[in-house]
């Protein structure tokens, strides 16, 4: 798999002939990395100015909100809005299921979501210890259409092109701490948000005394999220959301997103039916813990990219506010 990401480059003969080759080579590579990187350029740059136009539309949206509400219940239309009625109302008369409802920054991110099964590229950080390596070897059972890359020397920026290049449309790093799994990114592409969430609790497959625990399926799981009532709540169940594709409905696994006091539980469950109105449900793990603790508007090697949200070190003393 790293070969498909990495191709080595081509033998050549030596002599003359080998080195105007490769020279060659290296021309052409480069018009293509820098076509690729223009590329790249342009679309970030076309994402930010509709980013631009967010707000101007909301604006738009709330008039034609008000005027559809005031024609809907037979009252007069508000008097800041009467110098631009006739506009608006001819802008509500032509929308329709799909154009009545604000579009947000969010549907551009995830706009075929749903549409194609995602596909993920899970790595690690540099020189991973044994454990860490264990943790992604489960991880990458979890997540459906995913592939697991060893990092090896590759740069952050060189990893996201190569991504970038064969369309996977997310990338989760792990990161350790001691020989602990301490951290996970999950990074969207091509324009993001990318996602930074700190572990904790961490409980392996094979931390589990269980005998009887078989091998983990791999069948699309349905997803179990609940308490996520906040925006930013909704927003981190979107980005985890789409980490997996659309179940079938006999599928009998079950993997679970559970917030409680905005701590993240995660659960890997398996169930089988043993009568009429029982199952039988068993845990084939890993388990863990996450707290999200930054949320960037840009893919991971985007370092001028805005911060749509960032834990600060006060809201840690505020027992009452509940983030998610």
């Amino acid at each position: 798999f790293y070969s498909f990401f990495f191709p080595p480059p081509a033998t050549t003969n030596r002599g003359h002939r080998g080195s105007l080759f490769r020279a060659r080579e290296g021309v052409d590579a480069n018009k293509k990395g820098g076509g690729m990187i223009r590329r790249n350029v342009r679309l970030r740059r076309e994402y930010l100015y509709r980013k631009s136009l967010e707000g101007k539309e909301r604006a738009e949206f709330e008039k034609k909100r008000l005027i559809r509400s005031a024609l809907d219940e037979g009252k007069m239309l508000p008097t800041e809005l009467r110098n631009e009625s006739n506009s608006l109302l001819d802008g509500v008369a032509f929308d329709d299921e799909r154009t009545k409802d604000m579009r947000s920054i969010i549907d551009d991110e995830y706009a075929k979501a749903g549409i194609s099964d995602p596909k993920i590229l899970l790595t690690t950080s540099h020189n991973p210890s044994s454990r860490l390596s264990q943790f992604a070897k489960e991880l990458k059972l979890i997540f459906p259409n995913c592939q697991r890359l060893n990092r090896g020397k590759t740069q952050i920026k060189e990893l996201i092109d190569a991504a970038r290049a064969n369309e996977v449309t997310d990338v989760i790093i792990v990161h350790e701490n001691r020989g602990k799994p301490d951290g996970i990114i999950i990074s969207h592409l091509p324009y993001g948000p990318t996602a930074f969430f700190g572990l904790s609790g961490v409980i392996l497959r094979h931390d589990i005394q269980d005998r009887e625990l078989g091998p983990m399926s791999e069948a699309y799981p349905h997803l179990v999220m609940p308490h996520f009532t906040s925006k930013l709540g909704l927003r981190v169940k979107t980005i985890l959301k789409y980490l997996f594709p659309v179940p079938k409905t006999d599928s009998r696994r079950v993997i679970t997103f559970a917030n409680t006091n905005d701590q993240i539980s995660f659960r890997h469950h398996v169930y089988k039916r043993t009568g009429h109105k029982n199952i039988d449900l068993k845990e084939v793990g890993p388990r863990f813990e996450m707290k999200l603790y930054q949320i960037k508007l840009g893919t991971l090697e985007m370092r001028e990219a805005d911060d749509e949200w960032v834990l600060r070190p006060y809201m840690n003393t505020a027992r009452k506010r509940k983030i998610l």
